[in-house]
């Protein structure tokens, strides 16, 4: 099933992601509160309201109705964590020790690279579109589970960790779409698959960029003087 090809390609970049310093340090309190800061503003201000959009033109571009109505759901879901996750977080500033987080924040290289690979692949084919769009989705899914998992009891984050994890109705949601991915295996031709799978490749590592962004405070490189 295509589901467990893709999982298989996912499986390396998944261990190096929970494995990154940025999330090892939200599971034992040693992350510096601007870090996750950053992470909640790039997330909130930049990253879902793209993965939002890009959920609905896949969803106008598709011709299987089970799959538009899964991925406009999954559109408007989207839209509503971002806010969610905002209010949330700055929610808890003053309980973490961390600057609240500023929706009006300028979008870092790192996110900027992957909201535009997003609207690239969506704009381009179904099959480009959906393989952009799983690693997100995926990612988040494995990220919180293994936050909530080993998360150390008291540390400075704990109670941040539980509202970061979207919850059962999100754990649905991605089921229903990996079983979405596995009827597209049977469904696509050859060419349609194998760019599929090409797309979900490269969405990894763009996902993977976002954390390392939020980890090193990374931007948009400056311009020193006397280069052209």
């Amino acid at each position: 099933m295509l589901h467990q090809e893709l999982n298989e390609l996912a499986e390396p970049v998944w261990k190096e992601a929970v494995d990154h310093p940025f999330w090892a340090g939200i599971r034992d309190g040693s992350l510096p509160p601007r870090s996750l800061t950053v992470l909640v503003e790039q997330s909130a201000g930049h990253l879902l309201p793209a993965y939002a959009r890009a959920l609905a033109r896949t969803a106008a571009a598709t011709r299987w109705e089970h799959h538009v109505s899964l991925l406009a759901r999954a559109a408007v879901d989207t839209v509503q964590a971002g806010a969610r996750l905002l209010g949330a977080h700055n929610g808890m500033c003053a309980e973490i020790g961390a600057p609240p987080a500023d929706p009006t924040a300028a979008v870092a290289a790192a996110t900027h690279a992957h909201t535009a690979f997003l609207h690239a692949a969506t704009d381009s084919s179904v099959a480009a579109g959906m393989g952009a769009l799983l690693p997100l989705a995926w990612f988040q899914q494995r990220i919180t589970d293994d936050l909530r998992a080993r998360r150390q009891a008291g540390s400075r984050y704990e109670a941040w960790t539980e509202m970061y994890h979207p919850g059962s109705a999100y754990a649905r949601t991605v089921s229903e779409l990996v079983a979405a991915y596995d009827e597209l295996g049977e469904l696509m031709s050859g060419p349609g698959r194998t760019e599929l799978v090409t797309y979900f490749t490269m969405g990894l590592r763009y996902t993977h960029a976002v954390t390392e962004a939020a980890w090193t405070h990374a931007d948009w490189p400056t311009r020193t003087s006397g280069t052209v």
